[in-house]
């Protein structure tokens, strides 16, 4: 019986250091996806900016 509990014991630990590692994988792939997705649109928009025509017509006055 102790031992039985002691592999259930070791098990739920090894279940849980996977169960974190895939976890933690998964956030610091979305937080380098965010981050460079974030400096592409900075980018862009500062591209925008600078590069804008200033003469634009509108729509209605």
């Amino acid at each position: 019986m102790f031992w039985k509990i002691v592999g259930a014991l070791l098990l739920l630990w090894v279940a849980f250091m996977v169960l974190g590692s895939v976890i933690g994988f998964l956030v610091e792939a979305v937080f380098w996806v965010a981050l460079i997705a974030g400096a592409a649109f900075l980018g862009t928009a500062a591209y925008g900016a600078i590069k804008g025509n200033r003469d634009k017509k509108q729509l209605r006055s």
